[in-house]
């Protein structure tokens, strides 16, 4: 069996910052660029013979990404990337006062010494141009819709002048033709892979879900693992619940946990506000919770859980949406039923 050493390191734009524990001696932080030829030198470093290092780093965006992929492939390193959330809570639990950029390189190195490890699955290089497609489109939504409010309030002030409404049109149209773009590139990429195309086709069947949002969906649930089941899908989408009472005295409301991906979140709420206007099953399913007690919110993130578990059973199973195979109609006429009795 190889012997293990345990590596962190703390990602920024320029600089990678290393922590490595060789056997029983931890070695003093060292600096690394980031760039291609740095992080050949940063593989160079860790890798030694007889010995497997195991190394952590926080998903935190592109700039780690190139870097994970790399070492990935290496012979005799382990990679495995953390939510920045766990590693702040681990900090935490390690009674941490101060953060700086060594201080959490050498708290991701405990963490891969001490934590489970998970070893990461990079995706495909398909799927990795689907995610940074899908997350320009969002990002150009945005400020599309920035843009378009900003127009609505030049519309009613009359003291403005009309090259600022000019400006904010042509800047409008810019972002509209961008969107365009973008969704037409996304889509030709999904239509040359038959899997992704056959799972576009079945988060479009959908009400609710739209080429957009089916788009958004698709790209961030193929970045999960394949082998993970629903209830590490909710997790990942950090919808799971999250508790806190104590004794008798402390019974704080359950929260969802969003110790997750942010964007897969974002993905499924419109298609759930959309769902329980236009979809029988999901508007039952959201009355239903409503007539419980639940608050609006509380009932929404509730529809957007059910939506996830929807769409895995369809992956799985291949097939397109069937509502009443997420909530039956009769149950809910007869929670209505029942509730009209009692009252």
């Amino acid at each position: 069996m190889d012997k293990r050493d345990h590596c962190g390191i703390e990602v920024s734009a320029k600089e990678l910052l290393v922590a490595l524990r060789r056997g029983e001696q931890t070695l003093p932080v060292k600096s690394f660029p980031n760039t291609p030829e740095g992080h050949r030198a940063l593989a160079r470093y860790l890798v030694r013979k007889g010995y497997v290092v195991r190394v952590c780093l926080e998903s935190t965006g592109v700039y780690g990404l190139d870097l994970a992929l790399l070492l990935e492939k290496q012979a005799g390193i382990e990679v495995m990337v953390v939510n920045p959330r766990a590693a702040r809570n681990f900090a935490q639990a390690l009674m941490q006062r101060s953060k700086t950029d060594p201080l959490d390189a050498v708290t991701l190195m405990e963490f891969a010494a001490r934590m489970p490890f998970q070893a990461w699955q990079p995706p495909s290089k398909v799927v990795l141009h689907l995610g940074a497609m899908a997350r320009r489109l969002a990002s150009v939504t945005e400020m599309a819709a920035a843009e378009k409010n900003r127009l609505h309030a030049a519309s009613v002030a009359q003291a403005l002048p009309e090259a600022v409404r000019q400006d904010l049109k042509r800047s409008i149209a810019f972002h509209q033709r961008a969107l365009d773009r973008l969704t037409r590139q996304a889509r030709k990429l999904i239509a040359d892979d038959a899997l992704l195309e056959e799972r576009f086709q079945q988060l479009d069947s959908i009400p609710g879900v739209g080429p957009a949002s089916a788009i958004a969906l698709l790209a961030e649930l193929s970045m999960l693992s394949p082998d993970l089941d629903v209830r590490q899908w909710v997790a990942s989408a950090g919808l799971d619940p999250r508790e806190h009472s104590s004794g008798s005295s402390v019974q704080k409301k359950p929260r969802i946990s969003k110790v997750g991906n942010r964007h897969l979140r974002r993905a499924l709420f419109m298609p759930a506000l959309v769902a329980v206007r236009f979809d029988p099953h999901l508007g039952a399913y959201y009355q239903h919770l409503r007539d419980r007690g639940k608050l609006k919110m509380q009932a929404l993130v509730a529809v957007m859980r059910k939506l996830l578990h929807a769409i895995f059973g369809m992956f799985k199973h291949g097939q397109h949406y069937d509502g009443s195979k997420v909530f039956s109609l009769s149950a809910s006429a007869d929670s209505t039923s029942t509730s009209g009795a009692a009252a």
